[in-house]
């Protein structure tokens, strides 16, 4: 909850200093709170016919899945929530199910642009989920292991986004897109609409924006440990340094939804296939040549 109100605060200040609007911080530090208690109070509106149990459960599961991927990201060597030997699978698993959710969110309201946008999603995950894939592996390579401690422990002497340089920058598309926003934000566009949004009012409206800032929250977190050394780093504690890590990556994150205009989805679509497949690629082969 704590991850999800920043990504709020760093959004609308971001946004203020983007914009050249003066800053005042106490509006900055209310506003998520203020909107909050305004969705809270508004009056649910429904469509007809809709899936009542599948809307309910759309922003439950993806905000299990965020929990998960952010349950895997150590805080130190032994401060850790989970270490399973398959931290990568389990983490790549939960970021292959978020498209469950967003479908399940998009077909739930029985809704054509909310229905619209769940498909949208699905070619756009069916296209990003290799480079993902790809990406984390070449972190998992030098530690010749899937655990991700073991994989920020083997960045002590030389940090990922060092040894293979198109990782974090992969990685980070991905991010974006797993989590729908800004520039990929094609599920709940303005040209659908809002897309799965479309039908959304006060809790659940809520619920799912706090779902998305979640997954951001926890893309942004194993981004830090997975490319940017996790806890190792001068002077400061191991944890200190797991989270201004993780507000560097979160700040790249949100300044992207400011700053670059939304694609299209076949230009996505394409671009995945065609270049970030091949890149992504030549990245494991740069991790492979230098463990070897």
């Amino acid at each position: 909850m704590l991850g999800v109100y920043l990504v709020a605060v760093l959004d609308r200040l971001l946004g203020c200093a983007l914009a050249g609007t003066p800053i005042r911080w106490p509006a900055v530090l209310a506003t998520p709170a203020r909107n909050a208690a305004l969705l809270l109070q508004q009056q649910r509106v429904t469509s007809e016919r809709f899936d009542g149990p599948g809307w309910a459960l759309a922003p439950a599961l993806f905000a299990g899945l965020a929990a998960v991927a952010l349950a895997l990201v150590p805080l130190d060597a032994d401060a850790v929530i989970a270490d399973p030997a398959t931290g990568f699978v389990v983490f790549s698993a939960a970021i292959a199910m978020v498209m469950i959710a967003v479908y399940l969110h998009g077909w739930s309201p029985n809704s054509a642009f909310a229905l619209h946008g769940a498909y949208r999603y699905s070619a756009q995950a069916l296209s990003f989920q290799i480079p993902f894939l790809l990406a984390m592996l070449a972190t998992a390579i030098p530690a010749e292991s899937l655990s991700i401690v073991d994989i920020v422990a083997a960045q002590e002497s030389l940090w990922n986004v060092v040894r293979t340089p198109l990782g974090l920058p992969i990685y980070l598309v991905v991010g974006v897109g797993v989590s729908f926003w800004g520039p990929l934000n094609l599920p709940d566009s303005a040209d659908l609409a809002e897309g799965t949004s479309l039908e959304d009012s006060g809790l659940a409206r809520l619920l799912w924006q706090a779902a998305r800032y979640g997954m951001l929250v926890a893309v942004a977190a194993m981004g830090a440990a997975g490319f940017l050394g996790g806890w190792w780093g001068p002077w400061l504690p191991g944890p200190v340094w797991v989270v201004l890590k993780t507000l560097v990556l979160l700040l790249a994150l949100i300044a992207a939804g400011h700053l670059l205009a939304r694609v299209r989805i076949e230009s996505f679509v394409v671009f995945c296939w065609s270049i970030l497949i091949p890149l992504a690629l030549f990245n494991v082969f740069l991790s492979g040549a230098f463990l070897l």
